[in-house]
């Protein structure tokens, strides 16, 4: 069995009036992120990191951001075609382990969701999803509600 490891990070700036969607939920807030897609943070250093583990690029050479046809799309749509790679390949996922780093609001009470929802998209068990929420006590950008990040570890796995 052949084993491998990606590694993805994602961040975007907040602005007043847009949507906050984070791992494909809708969290209510004043602030949404500044993206060609949604901006989804979680769905955009996940689907680096399963296309990092398997060696096949990364999410600005599949989708960038200088394309139209990409402008204000749902970051699942990226993450479905790195899915579909990754099958196509025949890696499977063994787990997800995610940070999001963001002052406000408060992602505990969305947890549950963006889990589930995040192993929906990629049809896989919920168990081998999993997310953690810091804030950056107040420092830099994100600590003053001007930006978020996310950090995203993957493990996939392929049969000799």
């Amino acid at each position: 069995m052949e084993i491998r490891i990606g590694i993805g990070f994602d961040l975007h700036k907040l602005e007043e009036g847009r949507k906050l969607i984070i791992g494909g939920v809708e969290i209510p807030s004043d602030k949404g992120f500044l993206a060609h897609s949604d901006g989804d943070i979680l769905f955009h250093a996940l689907t680096d990191a399963l296309l990092g583990a398997i060696g096949f690029g990364d999410i600005g050479e599949l989708f960038p951001d200088t394309d139209l046809q990409y402008k204000n799309l749902p970051s699942e749509i990226f993450l479905k075609e790195a899915k579909k790679i990754l099958d196509d390949k025949k890696y499977k996922i063994i787990n997800i382990d995610s940070v999001i780093i963001i002052e406000k609001p408060k992602i505990l009470p969305f947890r549950e969701k963006i889990i589930e929802n995040t192993a929906k998209v990629l049809k896989i068990e919920k168990d081998r999803v999993f997310v953690k929420a810091k804030t950056n006590e107040k420092l830099d950008s994100i600590g003053q509600r001007n930006a978020a990040a996310c950090y995203v570890v993957v493990l996939v796995s392929k049969e000799d």
